[in-house]
């Protein structure tokens, strides 16, 4: 299973993006099911909708996210930010990268990221055009 940060919705919905053409399938594909943190949600509203001032594809993209997930959108609990702050510590970065690092690996999965600096370069996450899929 796949974990996608805000990073992959944001660009299947940005046609400008170099990652849409492999995030959008990511996104679409109700046959591949993917997760993602409740925090996900509120970083996708703030760059769409309070940053490109798009209150509408903000409202569309979060509603994907629900019902692309379902119940697999991972709570973010005291247990994960507590790995998060050591993945943090760890790997220099921010609490929210180091939150979607945590969880992945909690949860086994394969977290999906176009944050090539801080995630991919790293090897904590594979790019969209690298996640390997049926």
């Amino acid at each position: 299973m796949f974990l996608l940060d805000a990073s992959v919705w944001i660009a299947a919905k940005d046609a400008s993006d170099r990652h849409c053409s492999a995030a959008r399938p990511l996104v679409v594909d109700s046959n591949l099911p993917v997760s993602a943190l409740d925090l996900t949600v509120y970083e996708v509203a703030n760059v769409v909708g309070t940053r490109w001032r798009q209150l509408d594809a903000a409202r569309e993209l979060t509603r994907t996210i629900a019902s692309r997930c379902g119940d697999r959108l991972v709570r973010v609990d005291s247990a994960l930010i507590e790995s998060a702050l050591d993945v943090a510590a760890e790997h220099g970065l921010t609490a929210y990268d180091a939150t979607y690092v945590a969880a992945a690996r909690r949860g086994g999965m394969t977290l999906v990221s176009a944050d090539i600096a801080d995630l991919v370069s790293k090897g904590l996450a594979v790019a969209p055009g690298d996640a390997d899929y049926p």
